[in-house]
């Protein structure tokens, strides 16, 4: 399968919507606790049971966009979405077949295995195209795409909620449901096949740098300097910040204010999870956006910088005053949605375009580390805290304090960036060598 070569004419702002056709479809996953209580009924799981399908989906994440980076480069965006479209698709349809038998291993096998192989592919399919096609601003460019992937569960949540209470929660309308998913979604991200294209030229706009101007490093090159393993440190240390709160964030608020004259209701805390959705998902497009003002660098600087004073907040006064905490919360998701869209326009920075797709891939490991290393953080202080008879906030302080050493470490990192020494740089004329040999001789 070609890369598609936009015809004469074409717009580039076609390609942010073919970008979100599929990140809006796989940010589902961030919805996969609708599922968990009518699986936990129906087939007589635990919690843990429940959550491994999602577990394995972002661990599949983070393996697949590792290892079929490259691939990506080197095929194009149209056969990275639909390798994402299959996967993604069929991990739904093998998970609608385990729920009709009650075979639960085919659940976990179905959506975490091969719809997280999906959820990889699809995350990086158009990282590199998009700041191809906008060289001038890549951070708004690559947050308003990854912005979908945090807007996902906006759609996803209720949409499965209604359908489990239409089919009915047990196993056959769970089946029916997971079947409707991978149907609706194949449509919805094959318009992201159809419609995205990458730029005819070198330079798809007047006065920007070309694909192959500028330093460029290979992947290859790139895991061996230590600004990738800086940057790797960066994202691991602000994502294990967010997703401690966002993993968390409704029975730690009700623990908050638990013992105050105004405590927390279910209602309520669950309308806190919905706000620190939307922090993330506005994060995603705003602070990306601003980094093409501030610089990278300078944006990292308040996401870690500003996160730990957040923290510091929470933790020594976040108790006393319900305004002030989800006022903290919001900023420390906005900065975990802004780390995510952020990264790899700083990547582009560093390394170039040339291989940013198959780069920013093999980075997302951190990810899958970080959402391992969070909630296990949080959690686990919790359940010792409780278990040495403390209540109330006094369950998380340790993790919070925790957590802003963390974003120090991150912090730290950040400043270690320096740009890439010349010995790694791709020769001139193996990249323009590449550039022309991924041209295909047509539009399609």
């Amino acid at each position: 399968m070609s890369p598609p070569i936009a015809p004469p004419g074409w717009s580039r702002w076609l390609v942010p919507p073919a970008a979100l056709s599929v990140h809006l479809s796989i940010g589902q996953a961030y919805a996969w606790s609708v599922f968990k209580p009518p699986l936990e009924s129906a087939l007589g799981l635990s919690g843990t049971q429940s959550a491994l399908p999602f577990q394995l989906a972002i661990v599949m994440l983070g393996l697949s966009a590792a290892f079929g980076g490259t691939l990506v480069e080197r095929n194009g965006p149209r056969w990275a979405m639909t390798v994402a479209l299959v996967c993604f698709s069929s991990g739904f349809l093998i998970s609608a077949l385990g729920a009709a038998v009650e075979q639960y291993w085919l659940i976990v096998l179905g959506y975490g295995f091969v719809g997280g192989i999906g959820l990889g592919i699809g995350y990086i399919s158009p990282v590199s195209t998009l700041i191809k096609w906008f060289p001038d601003r890549p951070g708004m460019a690559t947050g308003i795409a990854i912005m979908g992937f945090g807007g996902g569960a906006l759609i996803a949540s209720p949409w499965s909620a209604q359908m489990l209470q239409s089919f009915g929660s047990d196993s056959s309308g769970i089946a029916l449901a997971f079947l409707v998913h991978a149907l609706s979604y194949a449509v919805f991200m094959t318009l992201g096949v159809l419609l995205v294209r990458v730029p005819r030229g070198e330079r798809p706009v007047a006065g920007a740098p070309t694909a192959v101007e500028g330093v460029q490093v290979s992947a290859r090159s790139a895991v061996r300097t230590p600004q990738f393993w800086c940057l790797w440190i960066v994202l691991c240390m602000n994502v294990t910040a967010g997703i401690g709160i966002l993993e968390k964030a409704a029975p730690m608020i009700t623990d908050f204010f638990a013992d105050t004259s105004t405590p927390v209701s279910a209602s309520a805390a669950a309308g806190f999870v919905a706000l620190l959705s939307a922090a993330n998902m506005a994060g995603r497009i705003g602070w990306s956006s601003t980094s093409d003002l501030v610089g990278r660098k300078n944006v990292y600087r308040l996401y870690l910088g500003a996160g730990a004073l957040m923290y510091a907040l929470i933790a020594l006064i976040g108790d006393s005053s319900k305004p002030l905490f989800v006022l903290c919360a919001l900023v420390i998701l906005s900065f975990y949605g802004g780390g995510f869209a952020t990264i790899p326009a700083y990547l582009k920075d560093l390394f170039g375009a040339y291989q940013v797709g198959a780069i920013h891939g093999r980075l997302l490991t951190a990810w899958s580390t970080a959402g391992v290393l969070g909630p296990l953080i949080v959690n686990w202080i919790a359940d010792r805290q409780e278990e040495a008879g403390e209540d109330g906030s006094s369950l998380y302080t340790l993790s919070l304090f925790i957590m802003i050493g963390l974003l120090a470490i991150g912090f730290v990192a950040n400043e270690l960036v320096r740009p890439v020494h010349v010995r790694h740089h791709v020769p001139a004329q193996r990249k323009a060598a590449d550039a022309e040999r991924q041209q295909p001789e047509s539009a399609a």
